[in-house]
């Protein structure tokens, strides 16, 4: 079939966002380029732990609409463009990003129109080795870290996913989580689609493959005006690298450069420091930015309304020194703790940290309180999610294995430690408990996020509404329940007062309710603690199952005014 040409020089959306690009991209074409593939899928090549046929071959029995179709999950991404190394760049820069996901790791490459994939359950060091990244070769490729939910499907849901449809083949890595998965899978399968994976990306695959729209960028915008909900998508085809993010700007996306001229996206900075890449700007919510042999184009998905930011990539997510949304994370975690010593003081002889995502915000108490900071806890970092226990049951067994007290700095003290946040509580009980046995005469939580109320539908594993302890007690039963002689949350109102004008930019539906998007399909996980640092729970138990979220809660977020 001869290469179909576009019908219309410009995209039906609105001209302009409200930025000006035109310094960002001097090569700007004034129209899309007719996209000139023959209308033949490219070969497919595979080394990998997990074969591509596991993620794209036609399954035995017709996959049925089980509780875990919606994975949650916080992943991380990578492109990159123009670099004769980019599969050792990719590798590196998804190390960097390791933090964001560490249950499997994924690359592919293009190289003379063949895309090449390797993807594999475990760190990106347990996934790749030199002799697999041999088999990577080109200028073009994509990657992705995983965090997800356990079980029988994790293999095949690896990133990222590669598929062929009738004008070429698309590669993709996504980092958020749709609300409409089950809709738009629902609508796709009555109209023929067959699944693979339980994974909400492979949704965007479909509707990629099924758009009636001949260009590739049309069909991107296409497929994305149907998608609702968190995602910072990148795409390779055989000629283009593409990013995507939603309209809110709810999962972070960046731009740099390397000196080479090689273009980088990834989900945070600190991925691009790495691989030598100089930041240039954010890709811009509800953006598409094309980079390609003529240079760069810079797209409006849709009109968009007000950005709504995920808070807690500065609370906990993202690594310290990235820069996030235009801040720096180590910057907002230090202001959190001076707020705590501001607005919840209390007489103390040595501050300490739950490392690591508490140590900043730790520092930053201390420094305001004039008190010593201490390493009261080491973390282990060789511990997996599973070990062993000795028949003789230990108790504390998961935190004993990752933080070990410091009784020098303990014993007899009046302690105060910091840690980003309290999901469920049992993570916190264990750590008082711990620090109390070490000799520490009082124990005061001070917590860097206000207090966790409401489930994320926006690309974050956490419990059902039930299980939240902040929304079913209040600071002093909590206070109660973990056991530390007093208990402060960062105040909300003090949160937004310190975001300044950029308040309104952010999402804080996990303390308020109040849901930017509106989450339909409400199914969220009923196990897991993994935002409190992940101290709870076996592989096994975080692949237990879902359950409907609270109506209740969800009615007050939809028809409350947003925050």
């Amino acid at each position: 079939m001869a290469a179909a040409t576009a019908t219309s020089t410009t995209l039906s959306k609105p001209s302009s966002l409200p930025f000006n690009h035109t310094h960002v991209f001097p090569k700007t074409p004034s129209i899309l380029p007719t996209l000139s593939r023959p209308a033949l899928k490219p070969l497919f090549l595979v080394s990998s732990k997990n074969p591509l046929s596991d993620v794209l071959s036609f399954p035995t029995a017709a996959a049925s609409a089980c509780d875990d179709d919606k994975p949650r999950e916080e992943c991380g991404v990578v492109g990159i463009y123009g670099d004769p190394e980019a599969s050792r760049l990719c590798y590196l820069a998804l190390h960097a990003l390791q933090h964001r996901g560490q249950e499997g790791a994924g690359i592919v490459t293009v190289h003379n129109n063949v895309f090449q994939s390797i993807t594999g359950v475990g760190l990106v060091s347990d996934v790749f080795n030199e002799s697999k990244l041999d088999q990577l070769p080109g200028s073009l490729a994509i990657g992705h870290v995983r965090y997800s939910t356990a079980g029988q499907s994790m293999l095949k849901n690896v990133q990222p996913f590669v598929a062929g449809y009738r004008f070429g083949s698309v590669g993709v890595a996504h980092n958020g989580n749709l609300v409409n998965y089950g809709t738009l899978r629902s609508n796709l399968e009555d109209s023929g689609s067959i699944f693979n994976t339980t994974s909400d990306t492979e949704v965007v695959l479909h509707l990629i493959a099924t758009s009636k729209h001949r260009p590739f960028i049309l069909r991107i915008v296409d497929a994305c005006e149907k998608l609702k909900g968190a995602y910072s998508i990148v795409f390779v085809t055989e000629d283009k690298l593409v990013a995507v993010r939603d309209p809110f700007g709810f999962r972070p996306l960046v731009m740099g450069r390397r000196s080479n001229g090689a273009v980088v996206f990834a989900s945070e900075t600190c991925a691009l420091d790495l691989i030598e890449a100089t930041y240039e700007r954010e890709v811009f919510p509800g953006e598409v930015v094309v980079v390609d042999k003529n240079g760069f184009q810079s797209l409006c998905l849709m009109s968009h309304p007000q950005p709504k930011q995920c808070i807690f990539e500065h609370i906990y997510f993202a690594l310290p020194n990235s820069v996030v949304f235009g801040r720096s994370v180590y910057e907002s975690r230090r202001r959190f703790g001076e707020i705590l010593a501001s607005e919840s003081p209390v007489d103390c002889d040595v501050v300490i940290a739950v490392p690591d995502s508490g140590v900043v915000a730790a520092l930053g108490y201390a420094a305001k309180a004039g008190v010593p900071f201490q390493q009261g806890l080491i973390r282990s970092h060789y511990v997996g999610r599973t070990f062993i226990e000795p028949s003789q049951k230990i108790r504390d067994f998961g935190v004993k294995l990752k933080l070990s007290p410091v009784r020098a700095v303990l014993e007899g003290k009046r302690v105060v430690v910091v840690d980003d946040s309290i999901v469920r509580g049992t993570t916190s009980s264990k750590i008082v408990r711990l620090l109390k046995e070490a000799g520490a005469k009082e124990v005061h939580m001070r917590i860097a996020s206000p207090p966790i109320i409401g489930s994320c539908y926006y690309g974050v594993d956490t419990p059902s509404s039930e299980e939240l302890i902040s929304n079913r007690m209040s600071v002093e039963e909590i206070r109660d329940f973990i056991g530390s002689d007093s208990l402060a949350f960062l105040p909300f109102d003090s949160l937004k007062k310190l975001l300044g004008s950029e308040s309104p930019n952010f999402c804080y539906a996990c303390f308020s309710g109040n849901y930017p998007v509106e989450p339909t399909e409400l199914k969220v996980k009923r196990v897991g603690d993994f935002m409190d640092d992940g101290l709870n729970g076996s592989l096994e138990s975080i692949g237990g199952g879902w359950v409907q979220a609270n109506r209740n809660q969800i009615k007050v977020g939809l028809n409350a005014t947003l925050i």
